[in-house]
């Protein structure tokens, strides 16, 4: 299932985009969003996030 971002606890640093193998996570008004389409499902995002913003959907 792919992941999620919880805008309220986004903290906007990038860390997970930088970790994305397939590069579903992408910068919009500052804050963070998984391309649901794109994601692998691979969870690379969730240890790269500092702010623990990212959950299965």
């Amino acid at each position: 299932m792919p992941r999620i971002i919880d805008k309220d606890v986004c903290l906007g640093c990038g860390a997970c985009a930088s970790t994305c193998p397939v590069e579903a996570i992408a910068e919009s008004d500052g804050l963070y969003a998984v391309d649901a389409d794109t994601c692998i499902d691979c969870g690379a995002c969730e240890g790269g996030c500092p702010a623990g913003a990212i959950k299965e959907a």
